[in-house]
């Protein structure tokens, strides 16, 4: 049975999981849901209604750090996942936990009314985007000289993050971070998962 991946095109979650199927070389069938319409069979699967979703193996994984290890341990041809853990759980917890929040309310301010705009950009350069540039200036990865899970697991979050208010994410002092999110914006890989497919009905 091929794999079934439920699935929004723009969702960083599910973006990176789709990067990690991708590179994993692990066919899918893809069923892109609409938000406000999510279709019955995903919601038997994975009650908590968000995307993404893998069925496999008899498994149903609904966590996006979960689908990515899972395709890792199919297959891992560049050795993504052969960085210290540590260090690389850490990153992944910081951009999943307060730069995610950082992040939403930065995206949408008209939610926040009560938060200074400028005070959350400032927290979220303090908490990402610096160590960020520092790691990226003494390597080409945040985690030394190749790809790695972690690059993937951040890069949709730092993609939407420059993407609020362009022109302000320009003017930052951050060359390294910037060269290597364009990377990432420009590699086949990404480019590979973003096809707009139908939404799937039931």
């Amino acid at each position: 049975m091929t794999p079934i991946l439920y699935s929004y095109r723009r969702c960083p979650y599910a973006m990176r999981a789709r990067m990690a199927l991708k590179y994993a070389g692990i066919q899918v069938e893809h069923r892109e849901i609409e938000l406000r319409n999510k279709p019955h069979s995903m919601l038997i699967a994975s009650p908590k209604g968000t995307v993404p979703v893998l069925c496999a193996d008899g498994l149903v994984l609904d966590q996006s750090l979960d689908i990515m290890r899972w395709a890792l341990d199919k297959s891992d041809p560049d050795g993504w996942r052969e960085v210290d853990k540590g260090v690389s759980q850490a990153w992944i917890e910081k951009n999943d936990g307060q730069f995610k929040v950082l992040l939403d309310q930065y995206k949408y301010p008209n939610r926040f009314p009560d938060l200074s705009q400028g005070d959350v950009l400032n927290s979220a350069i303090e908490l990402m985007l610096k160590p960020m540039e520092a790691a990226l200036q003494s390597s080409k990865y945040l985690m030394g000289n190749k790809m790695s899970l972690v690059d993937i697991a951040i890069f949709p979050f730092i993609r939407q993050f420059a993407a609020v208010n362009p022109e302000q994410f320009d003017a930052l002092p951050f060359s390294s971070v910037k060269t290597w999110l364009n990377q990432q914006l420009e590699s086949d890989l990404f480019n590979s998962v973003m096809d707009k497919h139908p939404t799937w009905l039931d």
